[in-house]
């Protein structure tokens, strides 16, 4: 199973596109998270979510794969084009990654 998705619809002359991805969560052993952007093709994302983490790469690809199910059976199709917004949702695991610093440090700093 691949670890990113490109899917994409036309309806009413505009193309909806969906990407999503997996990656693994700094300095949390064995941690995965799901990255999706969503939004009109050709343009900025308009919505980018994240979810997890899950404990293990298969646990974060069997979403992806559950996500991608469903998304082809409301019409979507795999994109022709390469993913266009890996940027945007790199920005988005930096976030992840550091708010899971923060919560990690967070316990060492306790008494």
């Amino acid at each position: 199973m691949p670890n990113n998705l490109c899917l994409s619809r036309q309806c009413l002359g505009l193309v909806t596109r969906i990407e999503c991805a997996i990656s693994p969560v700094a300095s949390a052993n064995g941690l995965w998270t799901l990255l999706c952007a969503a939004g009109l093709d050709g343009s900025q994302p308009t919505a980018i979510r994240v979810q997890g983490p899950f404990h293990g790469l298969k646990a974060a690809e069997s979403v992806l794969e559950a996500i991608g199910d469903s998304l082809l059976q409301q019409g979507y199709s795999e994109a022709e084009s390469p993913a266009i917004w890996e940027l945007h949702m790199r920005a988005e695991l930096r976030k992840v990654n550091a708010d899971q610093a923060r919560f990690l440090s967070g316990w060492e700093t306790r008494p």
